[in-house]
């Protein structure tokens, strides 16, 4: 490489100053422009001039900042979008977090004693007292609560057996296997019945001298009908008594209200229930059904319970001072009766499609305002009834009515998938869905503040004048 073609490629400082102001921290954009500097280097072709430098350099950093974990626009219907981080919290959970994040806390203190004090006692206490159990602890995770389980009960080659229904080996999430879970912990599984059928003979003949637990799975996120069966609880759990081998259930979506109360819902099991018809422990979410933030919950015997947080796993998978304190205030608006008002993923799947219905025409209008009819015309706009899926691994079978709002561009050189990009990509960015030549936006998940930048996301992407 010549000498003066080497001397054509600008300083990493020029670059810095001809950039002017940006919001990510130096060092990151120093990394990115040293590494648009070396890719030069390395290529054979003209150095181009500094002006042309710039806009790759920027593009990069506009896609640094848009890897951030920041606010979106849920307009995809989902209730529960693991994508777009599940259910959201209260307002309570939050004024709670922000006040312990932003002070020292009581968090393992005893401030009666003075003494050491026990983490989360307070909310586990009132998290028993919710579910009717014994007792209860928190993980930071399901996953991580059915690993302490497991690493608990399956005890070396002596207990090493996990019996389970092959129709109850799921998937979750990212590509991750219960199978892989369970074998993870050094357990062995002992498949029985079929994909659609398991009887209570089938757990009878494989219950043995080495079974640790007996694991049942709620489908929290596929459904099954037809021709299909599994043995009652109660049934299931009397024989784990005679065989002296505790019934662990992982409920997974964690509902603790009746689902049965919304139209065309069907009932999904409590952690109560479960703990009623013979369940030693019951594991769930916290961020599905619960609406509250990430975390896996356990509740049961009190024996049992207390068991689990000896073993040293426990250390490694408990939550830190924010979940607690967004759990605790969530727990508390159950408590008081104010669940279903005051969290916002309950409030959600409650709005009428009247008023989702009235928003969305609502919003028709002013964009029509906006996109003048005739030659200058840029997009077919209409509104359509729709269904919401709950998603997130809960109520799988179910779906809300709903209303859409629904955009085809006319420009042809602004196709569907380009269009979905530019509000991805926006600020904030709107998460919308594609179904055959429409985009739709479906509003049950739009918050109704939200209208008015929803409708300034709208006009960016389609490059309309506000």
């Amino acid at each position: 490489m010549s000498h003066s073609r080497l001397r054509a490629i600008p300083s990493v400082e020029a670059i810095l100053q001809a950039l002017g102001k940006f919001s990510l921290p130096r060092p990151i954009v120093v990394r990115l422009a040293r590494e648009e500097l070396a890719r030069l280097r390395r290529s054979t072709g003209a150095i181009p001039k500094p002006e042309a430098i710039l806009p790759r350099i920027r593009e990069q950093i506009d896609r640094a900042q848009r890897r951030r974990i920041q606010p979106v626009i849920n307009a995809t219907g989902v209730l529960v979008h693991t994508n777009l981080g599940r259910s959201l919290l209260a307002p309570a959970a939050i004024d709670r977090m922000n006040a312990i994040a932003s002070h020292y806390s009581n968090l393992e203190i005893d401030l009666e004693t003075g003494a050491r004090g026990l983490r989360a006692g307070y909310l586990e206490d009132q998290m028993a007292l919710l579910c009717q159990a014994e007792a209860a602890t928190v993980t930071n995770n399901c996953a991580a609560a059915l690993m302490l389980i497991l690493r608990h009960f399956v005890r070396g080659p002596e207990r090493s057996e996990v019996i389970i229904s092959r129709g109850e080996l799921i998937q979750i999430g990212g590509g991750f296997r219960l199978p892989e879970i369970l074998e993870s912990s050094g357990a062995q599984l002992r498949e029985v019945g079929t994909t659609n059928r398991t009887d209570l003979e089938d757990y009878r003949r494989a219950v043995g001298p080495t079974t640790a637990l007996i694991l049942k799975v709620h489908r929290s996120n596929f459904s099954m009908d037809g021709f299909v069966a599994s043995p009652p609880l109660l049934e299931l759990a009397s024989l784990a008594r005679r065989a002296r081998v505790p019934l662990v259930e992982d409920l997974g979506s964690g509902a603790l209200i009746d689902t049965a109360a919304w139209p065309g819902v069907a009932h999904e099991p409590t952690p109560a229930e479960s703990l009623r018809n013979g369940s030693d422990l019951v594991c769930f979410s916290g961020d599905k059904l619960l609406s509250g933030p990430q975390a896996g919950i356990i509740v049961g015997r009190r024996r049992l319970v207390a068991a689990l947080k000896r073993e040293p796993l426990f250390r490694a998978l408990r939550c830190d001072k924010l979940v607690l304190a967004a759990l605790e205030a969530t727990v508390e608006l159950y408590l008081d009766g104010q669940a279903t008002t005051n969290l916002p993923t309950l409030a959600m799947a409650q709005i009428s499609p009247e008023t989702l219905r009235v928003r969305a025409e609502s919003l028709q209008r002013r964009l029509q305002e906006l996109s003048p009819s005739g030659a200058t015309k840029a997009i077919d706009i209409r509104v359509a009834s729709g269904q919401t899926p709950f998603g997130g691994g809960a109520l799988p079978a179910a779906t809300l009515p709903s209303f859409t709002l629904d955009l085809r561009p006319i420009d042809p050189h602004l196709g569907l998938a380009e269009l979905a990009a530019r509000l991805r990509q926006g600020s904030p960015p709107v998460i919308a869905c594609l179904a055959g030549r429409w985009l739709k936006l479906e509003l049950r998940t739009v918050l109704p503040e939200q209208d008015d930048t929803l409708l300034r996301a709208l006009t960016a992407a389609l490059r309309l004048p506000c």
